[in-house]
């Protein structure tokens, strides 16, 4: 499967890349589970990034972790794409690109105690007041993470936006029966630079604007 966009760029998602829109459904949507689609390897742990960007930390992470699957939910359907794409040119077998709403897929389609970690660096912030309700972080979608998170698991966040922040930490407070908050640990030794966090496209663009992080980690009690 091969797509082209208006820059003359063809990007093969072949073997990578899932379109939500392919996907079974019914009157009552089913569960799926995302790990059988990483075929012999669905044994292997689970690891989900919430808006994957142009994949530039799956490229550089799965390949550092080669016995973890790592899925990337982008609902931009060119930086989808381009990340699948992206993937399948680098040749890094255990990472998958799916197009789709994360919050969405994950309520409504994920089962139980699918995956042992969720990144989700540097997501919109939804500055505008009216547009608060969709902001990744809610009451409901922080039940619906720990729902599918192991025994253990963790939820690592990273933002550069201060209201964002303060938003976090107040539905973060309300969620403590069922979530512990520690030290923001950071996914490992792929990123090039020793300073970087998590080695997004955003993290670096901001880096180079002077722009302060926070961070955390969420431990699923």
């Amino acid at each position: 499967m091969s797509f082209g966009l208006a820059r003359g760029k063809t990007l093969d998602i072949t073997g990578v890349g899932i379109d939500s829109a392919d996907l079974p459904t019914t009157d009552v949507a089913p569960l799926i589970d995302p790990r059988e689609w990483f075929g012999e390897r669905a044994s292997l742990p689970l690891e989900i990034e919430i808006g994957s960007g142009k994949g530039t930390f799956l490229v550089q992470q799965a390949p550092q972790q080669p016995d973890v699957n790592f899925l990337g939910i982008e609902w931009a359907g060119e930086f989808f794409r381009y990340a699948a794409d992206r993937v399948r040119r680098n040749g890094v077998p255990n990472v998958r690109l799916l197009r789709a709403d994360a919050v969405e897929l994950i309520r409504h389609r994920c089962p139980d105690a699918v995956c042992t970690v969720i990144h989700l660096y540097f997501p919109d912030p939804w500055p505008k007041k009216r547009h608060h309700k969709r902001r990744s972080i809610q009451d409901q979608s922080l039940r619906d993470f720990h729902r599918i998170l192991r025994s253990d698991g963790e939820l690592r966040i990273v933002t550069d936006h201060d209201d964002y922040w303060q938003w976090m930490l107040e539905h973060v407070a309300r969620a403590e029966a069922i979530f512990a908050r520690g030290r923001f640990a950071p996914p490992g030794a792929g990123n090039p630079e020793e300073s970087e966090l998590v080695g997004t496209n955003f993290e670096r663009k901001y880096r180079r604007e002077g722009r302060p992080f926070n961070a955390m980690t969420l431990r699923k009690r």
